[in-house]
């Protein structure tokens, strides 16, 4: 991770100025089972995707609020990183992506029986939206949506 004084100026100087939101806490909800019974799925904010699909949109004003489904069996090592900001190293998630997005970490923590099921699918997102009143009206909602209907007891938040 780069320190403050690391980045460029113009970086700096918009980390310094930009009115971060406040958001309030949000209350957790306890588990309905075990988490070895559970069924596991990955939410990204890498902005990684899959070969095939298209790349976030960086000229999207505010930041890319959509997201890219990430099938169970998409080998990691094709995962493509599309994250718009240059604020942190991407050299780490180049030589293994499962950094940003550990699918193969959780295969292994289902086939060692720590979780009951890898999900079906998982959830790429765009991290760095300054403009996050869409991501949260439009594009939260379509998320849990796909989650509720993979049956996913447990959503491991990955930021980037």
């Amino acid at each position: 991770m780069d320190r403050l004084d690391e980045l460029p100026f113009t970086l700096r100087t918009a980390l310094r100025l930009y009115r971060w939101r406040r958001v309030s806490p949000i209350a957790w909800a306890r588990l309905a089972h075990p988490l070895a019974e559970c069924r596991v799925a990955i939410l990204s904010t890498a902005g990684m995707v899959a070969p095939g699909q298209p790349p976030f949109d960086a000229a999207v004003k505010g930041g890319d609020f959509s997201f890219r489904v990430i099938d169970r069996a998409t080998p990691v090592a094709t995962l493509i990183d599309t994250h718009r900001s240059r604020a942190y190293d991407h050299t780490g998630i180049a030589q293994d992506a499962n950094l940003a997005f550990p699918l193969d970490r959780l295969g292994e923590l289902a086939d060692g029986g720590r979780i009951g099921a890898v999900a079906p699918r998982h959830l790429s997102f765009m991290g760095s939206i300054t403009a996050p009143t869409r991501l949260l009206r439009q594009t939260a909602p379509a998320a849990a949506e796909l989650l509720v209907a993979d049956q996913v007891d447990v959503a491991l938040l990955v930021p980037v």
